[in-house]
This record gives structure tokens, sequence and C-alpha cells, in this order.
């Protein structure tokens, strides 16, 4: 099942160019390899949960042409990312400001099909320029599903990433084509297991993928950490389409306890 790896995937093996690693933001991408697997939620909960520690936290929606993440944050953003680089809009006023303190957002513009001649390097220079000012202590960063050229600009320049899955056996395939793909240019990847039964679920699951990994002979000093899981909850769902987070509306639910769980964990690994 892990060994279909796509012809796409091998042919997105680059080394990683180096960004300016002495900035005090931190760049955290989060990614998936399969759509639907509730990356996007994640990712707007747990900015929350970092917001919360008093930390600047910046949502840069990259699902190019399929952003949604102004839906959850409940906004009607008037500029989006594909304004600044195709319109020459200002870097502030592709900042919006959401409801929640601490974060703001980047939106994507959905539907939209980016028209640039050479679009290759552009996407993350505005990650660049906006982590150069360094006026956020975080940017989490949406990436949209595949492993395709835009989001492996993406990958490129984070300093961290976190893939979130399921155990669809589609959806463990993929993410270990983007684990075989990560070992040649990145130290590490974290691993979070969504709609799971269990903790251990995940932490299995991971092994396994680790166990296949130095089977198939990858890099061995690239390590494979495991985060969390967070459990099917119907709330999600409902805070969602709600246009809330659950990470606020349900601060005593299992979900919400077990994100906490998985922030606590990440900022100890990356702190």
């Amino acid at each position: 099942m892990f060994n279909q790896i796509s012809t796409q995937a091998s042919k997105l093996i680059n080394l990683t160019k180096r960004h300016n690693n002495n900035s005090r933001t931190k760049i955290i991408a989060i990614t998936s390899g399969k759509g639907g697997v509730g990356k996007s939620t994640f990712t707007a909960n747990i900015s929350y949960i970092f917001a919360k520690l008093n930390k600047k936290v910046l949502v840069v929606d990259a699902d190019i042409g399929l952003a949604n993440m102004q839906i959850l944050f409940d906004l009607k953003p008037q500029y989006t990312i594909n304004d600044y680089l195709e319109h020459n809009i200002s870097l502030d006023k592709i900042l919006l400001k959401t409801q929640y303190q601490n974060i703001s957002l980047v939106a994507g513009k959905s539907g939209h099909n980016f028209l640039l001649t050479n679009s290759q390097n552009q996407f993350s220079r505005v990650i660049k320029e906006i982590q150069s000012s360094e006026k956020f202590d975080y940017i989490f960063i949406d990436t949209g599903a595949g492993l395709n050229k835009q989001v492996q600009e993406f990958l490129d320049i984070a300093d961290e990433i976190v893939a979130v899955t399921t155990t669809d056996p589609s959806a463990l395939t993929d993410v270990y084509a983007l684990i075989k793909m990560l070992s040649l240019s990145k130290k590490r990847i974290f691993m979070v297991f969504n709609h799971t039964k269990s903790f251990n679920i995940g932490q299995t699951i991971t092994q396994s993928l680790i166990n296949l990994a130095s089977k198939n002979k990858l890099n061995k000093n690239f390590m494979v950490k495991y985060l969390g899981n967070i459990i099917v909850d119907l709330n999600i769902a409902t805070t969602g389409r709600l246009r809330k987070l659950y990470s606020k509306e349900l601060t005593y639910s299992n979900c919400a306890i077990a994100l906490h769980k998985i922030s606590d964990n990440l900022i100890k690994e990356i702190s």
C-alpha cells in the first residue's frame, strides 16, 4: 500500500533552498498529501491555541484555487495573496485581522487560476517577506492537498512540517509519499492523526511508517515524530458550519483537549 508512490511525487524531490534561519518568526507548514482529512480545520484551531499563549500568529491559506480559511475565520477578505502577486496590492492590505486576538490571516482566492507566467517561488517570496518583518511569532501555512509544485514550494521554506492524516489507506499512501520526498531535504516531519479512535492507533501506524522508511533505506537521519490524535467528534463539523473554532467554543470537549495535547507536544519540540 505504502509503496504506491506517484511519479509526480518523485519528480518533486529537490534540494531545499535556504531561507533566513535567523528570524525569530517560525514557519510551520500544515500539509496532508490527501485532501479531506481535516487539515484546514486543524490549522485554524491550533493557531487559536498558540494565540492564547500570547503568541502573534499568522495563518496563510496556501490552498491555491480552493481556499476556504476565510470561511473558518468568518471573514470576507477584500484582498488575497493573489492580489499581492498579480495586482501589486501592498503587503499590509493582505494581512487581515481576525476576530480572534493575536491571529491574522492571509486569505487565498477560491476558484481562481493563478496566471503568473513564471510563478516559481512567487508564493514563497510572500512568506519570506512577512517573515523578515518579524511581526509574528509563528506563520502557519495551510497547504493544498497533493504534492504539486506549489505545495512543494511552501514545504521548502518551512522550518517545521506537520502532516495531518487519517487511517484511510489512500491517505496513508499519500503521507508516505510525502515522507519519502521530504527525507531528502528536511530533518523531520511531525505526524497528527485525525478522526482516529485512540492515541495508540496513530502511534502504531506512525511506527509502521518509520519501519517502512527504514526498510526502503530512506535517509536514516530523517525523523518521523508522532504528536497525537484527534478522535471523531461531530461537534467539529458543527462548529465549522457555524464558522466557529471548536478549540474556543468547546474548550472541555475531547477534541479540544486532544488538540491542546498536540499543541503542547509541538511547542516542546520546536521551542
